[in-house]
């Protein structure tokens, strides 16, 4: 293999660039699995850390990318093989450890989990870290006592990456799924993913929120926080749930405590960032089998390169994206 290899930097050091570069394997960080990376895709994570103050990025220079699969080109843990299919998602990687947006990466074999049986390595990337988030909820709602028998679910953000995830995964699972939106536009994209209702986000929460309001929805998956998701919890029904895990509105949520001492409602927040790396494993193997929707292959907005990468970096801050979007390496 050549030593030299093509990946996204960004640099702070005189003024802010996001620009296409040749590293060498020297470049890399320490970790003891050497994978050539597949697949990563486009998270909103990862729009911040392509601008100078997006507080993710505290070194430079540095290689975004929040998840990447790919084969195993070597390892210093018996765990893996070479030539083996794996996924590195979370943990550091694209925050404080060279990420995804590269021909390379060198990833601590902790954070490494071998390709579950029934995912190919695009599939993987269709899902990535949104993907995984969205199963997160999902499951967390389902021990909480969720099941499809008790009413309709709410999802927010749904024409994102966790929103749209979610939507076919609940209606493979065979929920009756309420897609929340500011495009509504996208209601057909969202009704092909198995959405039964579209809604604005105004249909959420208007202009004013209630500390209690109607009881509409069973469960909610939030991806959005702020303002949304207090109107949110006033619309759960008694012993409801709501799976959070955005903040696109913003991190303060103008709540009260009245639907969770007067309804029972939980709030489950959801943190796919350091999820122990056995669940981690296992939700894979759900994600590969009984939650893989059959309109899978629909979540993807686009496929580029690293040279078309920047421009994807600002669409997805900027909302211009639904759904995926895929970065091919290999």
């Amino acid at each position: 293999m050549t030593n030299l290899f093509q990946a996204l930097v960004v640099d702070k050091t005189d003024t802010f660039s996001v620009e296409v570069k040749p590293l060498s394997l020297e470049d890399l960080p320490a970790g003891e699995v050497l994978i050539k990376v597949a697949y990563s895709s486009v998270n909103y994570k990862d729009g911040l850390a392509g601008i100078p103050d997006g507080n993710i990025v505290r070194n430079y220079p540095f290689v975004p990318g929040i998840d990447l699969s790919g084969t195993v080109v070597s390892s210093a843990d018996s765990r893996f093989q070479e030539g083996q299919p794996v996924i590195a998602t979370s943990y550091g990687i694209g925050v404080s450890h060279f990420g995804g947006f590269s021909e390379y990466a060198r990833i601590p074999a902790d954070w490494v989990i071998p390709l579950p049986e029934g995912l190919t390595l695009r599939e993987a990337m269709i899902y990535g870290t949104a993907g995984f988030t969205a199963a997160m909820s999902i499951e967390a709602l389902e021990a909480h006592g969720l099941t499809p028998d008790n009413g309709k679910v709410l999802v927010t953000g749904a024409t994102g990456g966790v929103g749209g995830t979610a939507v076919a995964i609940l209606a493979k699972q065979g929920y009756q799924v309420t897609a929340s939106t500011g495009r509504t536009d996208e209601a057909g994209y969202l009704q092909a993913l198995g959405a039964a209702e579209v809604i604005s986000r105004e249909d959420v929460a208007g202009s004013t929120v209630k500390p209690l309001d109607k009881q509409l929805w069973q469960a909610a998956v939030d991806s959005v926080g702020g303002t949304p998701l207090a109107a949110v919890l006033s619309k759960i029904a008694y012993g409801g749930a709501v799976a959070a895990s955005g903040l696109t509105a913003g991190t303060a949520v103008p709540t009260t405590v009245l639907p969770f001492i007067l309804r029972g409602v939980s709030l489950l927040g959801i943190d796919s960032v350091s999820c122990p790396a056995e669940k981690r494993a296992k939700l894979w193997q759900r994600m590969a089998g009984d939650m893989k929707p059959a309109v899978l292959e629909k979540l993807v907005d686009r496929e580029i390169t690293l040279k078309e990468l920047p421009a994807a970096l600002e669409d997805i801050l900027k909302s211009n994206t639904r759904g995926r979007v895929l970065v091919r390496l290999s």
